[in-house]
């Protein structure tokens, strides 16, 4: 069964450009893994410092091994300094 997240992620005020590369790394990490079937990022037209992920995966054993990936682990321990906050991560049902 497909699994729907969004995640929001703050970067500490100043650090918006600092953290962009960094997530466009998760990014091509993520859309590699074989269970990504959307991964797309994008950044508040209204602030700077939050950037959304848009997910779906094909399944939660799928999911489970992205939280294991070095790129999800390398994001979390070069980014711990300029995020502001936890990743704040929803699961979410599509609307039809």
């Amino acid at each position: 069964m497909n699994i729907y997240l969004t995640a929001i992620i703050k970067s500490k005020p100043g650090h918006a450009e600092e953290l962009k590369p960094l997530l466009l790394q998760l990014v091509k990490g993520s859309k590699s893994e074989a269970a990504c079937l959307q991964y797309d990022l994008f950044q508040s037209a209204d602030d700077a410092n939050i950037y959304i992920f848009h997910e779906l995966w094909k399944d939660a054993e799928g999911l489970a091994l992205h939280g294991t990936q070095p790129h999800i682990k390398d994001f979390i321990a070069n980014s711990a300094d300029i995020r502001d906050g936890d990743i704040i991560i929803y699961s979410t049902n599509p609307v039809r």
